[in-house]
Protein backbone atom coordinates (compact mmCIF):
# COMPACT_ATOMS: atom_id res chain seq x y z
CA UNK A 1 0.00 0.00 0.00
CA UNK A 2 1.35 3.70 -0.71
CA UNK A 3 -0.65 6.45 1.26
CA UNK A 4 -0.40 9.78 -0.49
CA UNK A 5 -1.26 12.53 1.58
CA UNK A 6 -1.21 15.87 -0.04
CA UNK A 7 -1.91 19.91 1.51
CA UNK A 8 -3.53 18.15 4.69
CA UNK A 9 -3.39 20.67 7.60
CA UNK A 10 -5.79 21.06 10.55
CA UNK A 11 -7.00 23.83 12.47
CA UNK A 12 -9.13 24.02 15.93
CA UNK A 13 -11.43 26.76 17.09
CA UNK A 14 -10.53 27.57 21.21
CA UNK A 15 -12.72 29.42 23.30
CA UNK A 16 -12.26 32.59 23.98
CA UNK A 17 -9.81 33.12 21.38
CA UNK A 18 -10.53 34.86 18.12
CA UNK A 19 -9.69 32.87 14.81
CA UNK A 20 -8.56 29.46 14.43
CA UNK A 21 -5.24 27.93 16.13
CA UNK A 22 -3.24 25.90 13.56
CA UNK A 23 -1.52 22.53 14.53
CA UNK A 24 -0.38 21.19 11.07
CA UNK A 25 0.81 23.63 8.48
CA UNK A 26 -0.30 22.01 5.26
CA UNK A 27 1.88 19.65 4.70
CA UNK A 28 2.75 16.60 1.70
CA UNK A 29 3.74 13.41 3.00
CA UNK A 30 4.19 10.02 1.05
CA UNK A 31 4.29 6.71 2.72
CA UNK A 32 5.56 3.69 1.44
CA UNK A 33 5.03 -0.73 1.58
CA UNK A 34 8.16 -1.73 3.04
CA UNK A 35 9.60 1.55 4.71
CA UNK A 36 9.63 2.46 8.30
CA UNK A 37 8.95 6.16 8.70
CA UNK A 38 9.93 7.59 11.84
CA UNK A 39 8.80 11.75 13.10
CA UNK A 40 9.88 13.04 16.16
CA UNK A 41 9.49 16.64 17.41
CA UNK A 42 8.40 18.23 20.93
CA UNK A 43 5.25 17.01 22.36
CA UNK A 44 2.54 19.38 21.16
CA UNK A 45 4.23 20.21 17.47
CA UNK A 46 1.63 18.08 15.86
CA UNK A 47 2.93 15.01 15.61
CA UNK A 48 -0.05 12.52 16.84
CA UNK A 49 -2.10 14.94 14.56
CA UNK A 50 -0.13 14.29 11.75
CA UNK A 51 -0.82 10.28 12.58
CA UNK A 52 -4.40 10.61 13.54
CA UNK A 53 -4.94 12.67 9.98
CA UNK A 54 -3.25 9.51 7.87
CA UNK A 55 -5.00 6.82 9.86
CA UNK A 56 -8.40 7.98 9.50
CA UNK A 57 -8.68 8.80 12.76
CA UNK A 58 -9.07 12.60 11.86
CA UNK A 59 -10.52 14.67 9.67
CA UNK A 60 -8.62 17.33 8.45
CA UNK A 61 -9.15 20.87 7.43
CA UNK A 62 -7.68 20.53 4.42
CA UNK A 63 -5.84 18.67 1.98
CA UNK A 64 -6.54 15.03 0.80
CA UNK A 65 -5.41 11.44 2.09
CA UNK A 66 -5.29 8.57 -0.81
CA UNK A 67 -4.82 4.56 0.83
CA UNK A 68 -3.33 3.43 -3.39
CA UNK A 69 -6.32 5.17 -5.17
CA UNK A 70 -9.22 5.43 -2.60
CA UNK A 71 -9.60 8.95 -0.98
CA UNK A 72 -10.25 8.23 2.96
CA UNK A 73 -12.03 10.80 3.51
CA UNK A 74 -14.59 10.38 0.75
CA UNK A 75 -15.69 6.93 2.61
CA UNK A 76 -18.83 6.98 4.65
CA UNK A 77 -17.82 6.73 8.04
CA UNK A 78 -18.95 2.64 8.12
CA UNK A 79 -16.49 2.08 5.00
CA UNK A 80 -13.79 4.37 6.83
CA UNK A 81 -14.04 2.12 9.85
CA UNK A 82 -14.13 -1.01 7.71
CA UNK A 83 -11.17 -0.39 6.12
CA UNK A 84 -8.85 0.73 8.85
CA UNK A 85 -9.69 -2.46 10.63
CA UNK A 86 -8.84 -4.59 7.65
CA UNK A 87 -5.78 -2.54 6.13
CA UNK A 88 -4.27 -1.07 8.85
CA UNK A 89 -3.23 -1.48 12.44
CA UNK A 90 -3.02 1.55 14.71
CA UNK A 91 -1.22 1.97 18.01
CA UNK A 92 -2.63 4.11 20.23
CA UNK A 93 -0.39 6.48 22.75
CA UNK A 94 -3.23 6.15 25.34
CA UNK A 95 -4.77 2.81 27.21
CA UNK A 96 -7.59 1.30 25.54
CA UNK A 97 -7.95 -2.07 26.40
CA UNK A 98 -11.54 -2.98 26.94
CA UNK A 99 -12.14 -4.22 31.15
CA UNK A 100 -14.71 -6.65 30.66
CA UNK A 101 -12.87 -8.94 28.17
CA UNK A 102 -9.30 -10.93 28.23
CA UNK A 103 -6.20 -10.20 27.09
CA UNK A 104 -6.83 -12.74 23.84
CA UNK A 105 -10.30 -11.57 23.28
CA UNK A 106 -8.84 -7.52 23.27
CA UNK A 107 -6.06 -8.93 20.79
CA UNK A 108 -9.17 -10.03 18.38
CA UNK A 109 -11.18 -7.41 18.61
CA UNK A 110 -10.15 -6.02 15.15
CA UNK A 111 -10.58 -9.55 13.74
CA UNK A 112 -14.37 -9.63 15.04
CA UNK A 113 -15.23 -6.64 13.34
CA UNK A 114 -14.42 -7.65 9.58
CA UNK A 115 -16.10 -11.24 10.63
CA UNK A 116 -13.24 -13.17 10.57
CA UNK A 117 -14.02 -14.56 14.06
CA UNK A 118 -11.95 -15.74 17.24
CA UNK A 119 -8.78 -17.21 14.79
CA UNK A 120 -7.27 -18.27 18.33
CA UNK A 121 -4.45 -19.45 16.52
CA UNK A 122 -2.76 -15.95 15.10
CA UNK A 123 -3.97 -14.37 18.62
CA UNK A 124 -1.87 -17.25 20.32
CA UNK A 125 1.05 -16.36 18.04
CA UNK A 126 0.86 -12.99 18.89
CA UNK A 127 0.44 -13.55 22.90
CA UNK A 128 3.66 -15.41 22.39
CA UNK A 129 5.62 -12.68 20.21
CA UNK A 130 4.76 -10.03 22.95
CA UNK A 131 5.33 -12.20 25.97
CA UNK A 132 1.82 -12.28 27.21
CA UNK A 133 1.06 -15.83 27.16
CA UNK A 134 0.70 -16.35 30.35
CA UNK A 135 -1.88 -13.28 30.39
CA UNK A 136 -4.19 -14.59 27.61
CA UNK A 137 -7.24 -15.49 30.32
CA UNK A 138 -6.16 -12.48 32.26
CA UNK A 139 -8.08 -9.01 32.76
CA UNK A 140 -6.61 -5.38 32.00
CA UNK A 141 -7.42 -4.36 35.23
CA UNK A 142 -4.67 -7.23 36.62
CA UNK A 143 -1.95 -6.01 34.12
CA UNK A 144 0.97 -3.63 34.46
CA UNK A 145 1.45 -0.14 32.27
CA UNK A 146 3.85 -2.21 30.03
CA UNK A 147 1.44 -5.14 29.94
CA UNK A 148 -1.26 -2.97 28.19
CA UNK A 149 1.08 -1.42 26.01
CA UNK A 150 2.15 -4.77 24.99
CA UNK A 151 -1.45 -5.96 24.30
CA UNK A 152 -2.29 -3.04 22.50
CA UNK A 153 0.58 -3.66 20.27
CA UNK A 154 -0.19 -7.17 19.26
CA UNK A 155 -4.02 -6.33 18.34
CA UNK A 156 -2.68 -3.85 15.74
CA UNK A 157 -1.31 -6.96 14.47
CA UNK A 158 -3.62 -9.22 14.38
CA UNK A 159 -5.22 -8.65 10.80
CA UNK A 160 -1.96 -8.85 8.91
CA UNK A 161 -2.17 -4.92 8.34
CA UNK A 162 -1.17 -3.10 5.47
CA UNK A 163 -0.24 0.18 6.82
CA UNK A 164 0.69 0.53 10.92
CA UNK A 165 0.02 3.37 12.66
CA UNK A 166 2.58 3.53 16.24
CA UNK A 167 1.68 6.32 18.08
CA UNK A 168 4.81 6.42 21.11
CA UNK A 169 4.64 2.90 20.90
CA UNK A 170 6.99 2.22 23.75
CA UNK A 171 5.76 4.19 26.17
CA UNK A 172 5.58 2.48 29.73
CA UNK A 173 8.32 0.00 28.23
CA UNK A 174 11.98 -0.95 29.24
CA UNK A 175 15.04 -0.99 26.96
CA UNK A 176 14.05 -4.78 26.11
CA UNK A 177 10.58 -4.75 25.32
CA UNK A 178 11.14 -1.36 23.38
CA UNK A 179 13.98 -3.15 21.05
CA UNK A 180 11.13 -6.19 21.09
CA UNK A 181 8.53 -3.45 19.87
CA UNK A 182 10.60 -1.59 17.20
CA UNK A 183 11.60 -4.81 15.74
CA UNK A 184 8.49 -6.79 14.69
CA UNK A 185 7.60 -3.31 13.54
CA UNK A 186 10.69 -3.25 11.17
CA UNK A 187 9.85 -6.86 10.61
CA UNK A 188 6.18 -5.65 9.72
CA UNK A 189 7.75 -2.92 6.80
CA UNK A 190 10.27 -5.53 6.07
CA UNK A 191 7.26 -7.75 5.10
CA UNK A 192 5.77 -5.14 3.16
CA UNK A 193 3.85 -2.84 5.58
CA UNK A 194 4.12 0.87 5.38
CA UNK A 195 5.15 1.49 9.44
CA UNK A 196 4.61 5.02 10.53
CA UNK A 197 6.15 5.67 14.18
CA UNK A 198 5.96 9.09 16.32
CA UNK A 199 8.16 8.42 19.11
CA UNK A 200 10.57 10.85 21.12
CA UNK A 201 12.45 7.14 21.69
CA UNK A 202 15.95 7.38 20.45
CA UNK A 203 16.07 3.82 19.47
CA UNK A 204 13.50 3.87 17.19
CA UNK A 205 16.31 5.43 14.59
CA UNK A 206 17.82 2.63 14.49
CA UNK A 207 14.72 1.22 12.62
CA UNK A 208 13.71 3.94 10.40
CA UNK A 209 14.30 4.20 7.06
CA UNK A 210 12.76 7.63 6.97
CA UNK A 211 13.17 10.48 9.67
CA UNK A 212 10.71 13.60 9.78
CA UNK A 213 11.14 16.33 12.47
CA UNK A 214 7.60 18.07 13.31
CA UNK A 215 8.36 21.55 14.89
CA UNK A 216 5.18 23.85 15.11
CA UNK A 217 3.24 22.14 12.80
CA UNK A 218 5.54 21.84 9.91
CA UNK A 219 7.21 18.81 8.68
CA UNK A 220 10.50 18.39 7.34
CA UNK A 221 12.95 15.31 6.34
CA UNK A 222 15.96 14.67 7.99
CA UNK A 223 17.10 11.96 6.43
CA UNK A 224 16.77 8.34 4.28
CA UNK A 225 18.79 5.25 3.82
CA UNK A 226 20.27 4.77 0.89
Amino acid sequence: MIITARNISKSYKRKGISGEVQVLCSTDIDLESGKVCLINGRSGSGKSTLLNILSGLLCASGGTVHYDSTDVYKLSDTELSLLRCRQTGYIPQVQSAVGTLTVRENILLPSAVIGKGKDRFAADGLLERFGLTELADARPGSLSGGELRRLSIARAFVNSPQAIFADEPTNDLDDENSRLVFEQLRKAADGGAAVVIVSHDRLAQEYADVVYCMQQGSLSREKGRI
